[in-house]
């Protein structure tokens, strides 16, 4: 049986609930605003978008952020109809808009490719390669592709003075037909070169010293930038906070704790080079050179045979992000 004390007790706690001077539980999370965001990969290169994530800065703007798996055209596709906010497929983003989909990329993340042309112990110079085997991706890959750039860089034809056999597949795949001594040389990523490192084997290019290559970070259609542009805007600076939160030499130790979380790994020391690595490929402030967005506008042109000219501006829309920079105190 309630007491009279209790029964008013529980009427005034029910009162307050109603009114809303007690929040429950669960009014924090139905006041954020649900946001979906495509992206093609889970690399650990986008970790200043899930640094952001994970340090609850799009909680900060009032986000519930989401990110779903999917291919860079299916992305781009969904964005374009309003089943996705936001695209981080940003090479999919720039071949919608080269095809004259009406989308823009806000910002970049990453300016360089994380590609790595690990050898055996006894090939210590890239012109030892000559008259060798190096392990590539699928034919017309990415990572052939940046291959025979930097290849070439040293004065070494693909196909003439060194052979790219198209492995295709993962660099995990890459990685073991290296150690198997089929091939002398084999285009790795990250974590697969680490270990590479670990047993012995050279770095003998990365070839991000080599090629800047824009990619990662995000853009979504024009229709968003035009109804929604404080959103946008928060967005952008959310992820500018990551970003942010990498660069601070302050926060490394919390940031191998992401990347074991965010990527489920179990070694620390791993983790810490990953990150590491990471660091190698990042962009200073979400900016990059008009020249490696520009030879990512013309490879989309090609893919697409368009032959009208495509300027910056018609892919990228930094206005939020220079914005961005000021408040946060990017010099």
């Amino acid at each position: 049986m309630i007491t009279n004390h209790r029964l008013a007790l529980a009427l005034a706690l029910a009162w307050l609930f109603a009114g809303g001077i007690i929040a429950a539980p669960e009014a924090d999370a139905q006041a954020l605003k649900k946001i979906r965001m495509g992206s093609s990969s889970t690399n650990v290169s986008f970790l200043a978008i899930y640094t952001a994530l994970h340090r609850g800065f799009y909680k900060d703007e009032g986000f519930d952020l989401e990110i779903i798996q999917m291919s860079a055209n299916l992305t781009s596709a969904a964005v374009m109809t309003g089943d996705l906010d936001y695209s981080a497929a940003v090479t999919g983003l720039i071949g919608g808009a080269v095809r004259g989909q009406p989308m823009k990329v806000l910002l970049f993340t990453v300016e360089r490719p994380m590609l790595f042309l690990m050898s055996k112990k006894e090939i210590k110079e890239p012109q030892q390669l000559r008259g060798k085997k190096i392990a590539g991706s699928s034919p017309g890959g990415s990572a052939t592709l940046l291959g025979y750039r930097a290849l070439r860089h040293f004065g070494l034809e693909p196909g003439r003075d060194v052979s790219v056999l198209p492995m295709g597949g993962s660099a995990a795949s890459r990685f073991a037909v290296l150690e198997s001594g089929v091939v002398d040389a084999s285009l790795l990523s990250v974590p697969e070169n680490i270990i590479a490192l670990e047993k012995g084997y050279n770095e003998l290019i990365f070839v991000g010293d080599i090629v800047q290559f824009a990619q990662n970070g995000f853009g979504t259609s024009e229709k968003k930038i035009r109804e929604s542009p404080d959103e946008v805007y928060r967005m952008v600076r959310a992820t500018l906070r990551g970003l942010q939160f990498v660069w601070d030499k302050n926060n490394q130790e919390t940031l191998v704790d992401i990347m074991m979380k965010q990527w489920k790994i179990n070694d620390r020391k791993m983790a810490a080079a990953m990150s590491k690595q990471v660091s190698r490929v990042l962009t200073k402030d979400a900016n990059v050179s008009p020249e490696s967005v520009q030879v990512l506008i013309d490879s989309q042109r090609e893919n697409a045979k368009v032959t009208k000219p495509v300027s910056i501006a018609d892919v990228v829309d930094y206005s939020f992000l220079e914005k961005a920079r000021k408040e946060l105190g990017f010099k």
